[in-house]
């Protein structure tokens, strides 16, 4: 059930976890910073929590006005949730706590989602060219398109991709730390590639 347990505390930091500072809940957020998402969506990529502690979360975040949910319009005519604006003013503070962590050891086992990786990609990247891709990550599609200096990601099909890459989220992030790779994922099944392999090289060593 949702929560309305709070700090009783008048910092300003207590007041911050009073609505965000449940389990969970900072994790939603991650998971909407690029775009919005379907319950189906967040619940898969929240393995670790069950259906209704996820609609719980969502509901609080709701609540306190850092999500909205909105109605795709046909032929979607799907419910999705997405930050408000309220919301995204905590992305630096999400992606700042990923940055502390990152000095810390990864748990075992572990799982390892698309939008985190996929921000690691975004923050990590200094690309030097233009470039459209179409990344298929555990049957989900995301936009990548890179400018000098800039790389940007968001759900959903590109126009016309320089390239395709189809594989898992593991598998990117490997490929990410050690680029030189590439040949031997694909080799053995974990990545296909259509369209320019020049430009995907590009993706993995730029960042």
């Amino acid at each position: 059930m949702p929560t309305s347990r709070s700090y009783g505390d008048a910092c300003t930091i207590a007041r911050a976890l009073d609505v965000v500072g449940e389990r969970w809940a900072l994790l939603v957020v991650r998971e909407l910073l690029l775009g919005p998402q379907r319950f189906s969506d967040v619940r898969r990529a929240l393995p670790g929590a069950s259906s209704n502690l996820v609609t719980d979360r969502l509901r609080e975040l709701e609540g306190h006005g850092v999500v909205a949910r909105r109605k795709l319009p046909p032929p979607a005519a799907a419910t999705v949730y997405e930050l408000t604006e309220r919301g995204r003013e905590l992305e630096p503070v999400v992606l700042a706590l990923g940055a502390w962590g990152a000095r810390l050891p990864r748990p075992e086992p572990a799982s390892l989602g698309a939008v985190s990786v996929l921000l690691y990609l975004r923050e990590s990247a200094r690309p030097r060219g233009t470039a459209c891709y179409r990344l298929e990550l555990d049957a989900r599609v995301w936009t990548v398109r890179t400018e000098p200096g800039r790389l940007t990601v968001e759900p959903g099909e590109p126009a016309a991709p320089d390239a395709t890459v189809r594989t898992d989220p593991p598998t990117l992030n490997a490929l990410l730390e050690r680029p030189a790779h590439l040949a031997g994922a694909i080799d053995d099944g974990r990545l296909a590639i259509e369209g320019d392999l020049a430009a995907v090289r590009r993706l993995l060593r730029e960042h």
